[in-house]
Protein backbone atom coordinates (compact mmCIF):
# COMPACT_ATOMS: atom_id res chain seq x y z
CA UNK A 1 0.00 0.00 0.00
CA UNK A 2 1.00 3.22 -0.53
CA UNK A 3 0.41 6.91 0.72
CA UNK A 4 -0.37 10.10 -0.69
CA UNK A 5 1.72 12.71 -0.21
CA UNK A 6 0.87 16.65 -1.46
CA UNK A 7 3.41 19.36 -0.09
CA UNK A 8 1.68 22.47 -0.31
CA UNK A 9 3.24 26.13 0.29
CA UNK A 10 1.30 29.56 0.41
CA UNK A 11 1.56 30.27 -3.19
CA UNK A 12 2.00 26.75 -4.83
CA UNK A 13 1.36 22.69 -4.30
CA UNK A 14 5.29 22.28 -4.30
CA UNK A 15 4.97 18.06 -4.67
CA UNK A 16 2.28 15.22 -4.96
CA UNK A 17 2.54 11.82 -5.87
CA UNK A 18 3.01 8.55 -3.74
CA UNK A 19 5.67 6.98 -1.49
CA UNK A 20 5.89 4.21 0.29
CA UNK A 21 7.11 5.60 3.21
CA UNK A 22 8.05 9.40 4.73
CA UNK A 23 9.70 10.90 7.52
CA UNK A 24 8.89 14.36 8.97
CA UNK A 25 10.98 16.59 10.94
CA UNK A 26 7.99 17.45 13.69
CA UNK A 27 8.68 19.37 17.01
CA UNK A 28 9.44 16.31 18.65
CA UNK A 29 11.70 14.66 16.80
CA UNK A 30 11.72 12.57 13.13
CA UNK A 31 8.44 10.93 12.32
CA UNK A 32 8.18 7.58 10.11
CA UNK A 33 4.84 7.04 8.17
CA UNK A 34 3.66 4.17 6.75
CA UNK A 35 0.61 3.01 5.18
CA UNK A 36 -1.98 2.88 8.07
CA UNK A 37 -0.91 4.98 10.43
CA UNK A 38 -2.81 6.57 13.06
CA UNK A 39 -4.57 9.92 12.06
CA UNK A 40 -2.79 12.95 13.55
CA UNK A 41 -1.94 16.25 12.92
CA UNK A 42 1.60 17.58 14.08
CA UNK A 43 3.21 20.60 13.90
CA UNK A 44 6.76 20.59 11.58
CA UNK A 45 10.12 22.13 12.48
CA UNK A 46 12.49 23.55 10.16
CA UNK A 47 14.38 20.54 8.85
CA UNK A 48 14.92 17.51 5.77
CA UNK A 49 11.56 15.44 4.90
CA UNK A 50 12.68 12.49 3.09
CA UNK A 51 10.29 10.42 0.86
CA UNK A 52 10.84 6.50 -0.26
CA UNK A 53 9.03 5.92 -3.51
CA UNK A 54 10.25 2.29 -4.72
CA UNK A 55 13.54 2.14 -3.17
CA UNK A 56 14.39 5.54 -4.00
CA UNK A 57 14.60 8.35 -1.76
CA UNK A 58 14.06 11.89 -2.50
CA UNK A 59 14.99 14.61 0.48
CA UNK A 60 13.58 18.51 0.39
CA UNK A 61 14.13 21.21 2.79
CA UNK A 62 11.03 22.30 4.79
CA UNK A 63 10.35 25.25 6.84
CA UNK A 64 8.34 24.66 10.04
CA UNK A 65 4.40 24.12 9.01
CA UNK A 66 1.94 21.48 9.57
CA UNK A 67 1.11 17.61 8.48
CA UNK A 68 -2.30 15.83 8.82
CA UNK A 69 -1.98 12.43 8.36
CA UNK A 70 -5.52 10.41 7.51
CA UNK A 71 -6.73 7.24 5.63
CA UNK A 72 -3.44 7.04 3.59
CA UNK A 73 -3.51 10.51 3.18
CA UNK A 74 -0.08 12.95 4.41
CA UNK A 75 -1.14 17.15 3.90
CA UNK A 76 2.09 18.86 4.37
CA UNK A 77 1.83 22.47 4.69
CA UNK A 78 4.71 24.36 4.91
CA UNK A 79 6.21 28.19 4.83
CA UNK A 80 8.56 27.75 2.57
CA UNK A 81 9.68 24.09 0.62
CA UNK A 82 13.21 23.86 -1.40
CA UNK A 83 14.57 20.57 -3.32
CA UNK A 84 17.80 19.85 -3.78
CA UNK A 85 18.17 20.91 -7.37
CA UNK A 86 16.85 24.08 -6.63
CA UNK A 87 19.67 24.88 -4.02
CA UNK A 88 23.29 26.08 -5.19
CA UNK A 89 25.81 23.67 -2.67
CA UNK A 90 28.21 25.76 -3.20
CA UNK A 91 26.37 28.57 -1.42
CA UNK A 92 24.37 26.44 0.67
CA UNK A 93 27.61 25.40 2.88
CA UNK A 94 29.02 29.00 2.79
CA UNK A 95 25.36 29.94 4.22
CA UNK A 96 26.22 27.35 6.86
CA UNK A 97 29.57 27.83 7.70
CA UNK A 98 28.57 31.61 8.50
CA UNK A 99 25.62 30.63 10.14
CA UNK A 100 27.32 28.52 12.73
CA UNK A 101 30.13 31.41 13.05
CA UNK A 102 26.46 33.87 14.30
CA UNK A 103 24.95 31.30 16.91
CA UNK A 104 28.67 31.65 18.52
CA UNK A 105 29.02 34.80 18.70
CA UNK A 106 25.38 35.63 19.64
CA UNK A 107 25.28 37.50 22.80
CA UNK A 108 21.88 38.57 24.22
CA UNK A 109 18.99 36.39 23.90
CA UNK A 110 17.02 38.06 20.98
CA UNK A 111 20.22 38.07 19.03
CA UNK A 112 20.53 33.63 19.82
CA UNK A 113 17.20 33.11 19.03
CA UNK A 114 17.59 34.89 15.41
CA UNK A 115 21.08 33.47 14.77
CA UNK A 116 19.68 29.26 15.74
CA UNK A 117 16.83 30.00 13.26
CA UNK A 118 19.05 30.72 10.48
CA UNK A 119 21.33 27.95 11.77
CA UNK A 120 18.64 25.61 11.77
CA UNK A 121 17.52 26.99 7.72
CA UNK A 122 21.15 27.20 6.35
CA UNK A 123 21.64 23.48 8.02
CA UNK A 124 18.46 21.83 6.44
CA UNK A 125 19.69 23.38 3.02
CA UNK A 126 23.19 21.94 3.85
CA UNK A 127 22.15 18.57 4.71
CA UNK A 128 20.08 18.05 1.23
CA UNK A 129 22.98 18.85 -1.18
CA UNK A 130 25.19 16.45 0.24
CA UNK A 131 25.53 13.47 -1.53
Amino acid sequence: MTLNVRIMTPDKIFWSDQAQEIILPTNTGQMGVLSSHASLVTALDIGVMSIRQNNDWTFFALMNGFASIQNDQVIVLVNEAESKEEIDADQAQSTFEEAQKHVVGAKDKKSRVEANLAFKRARTRFLITKD
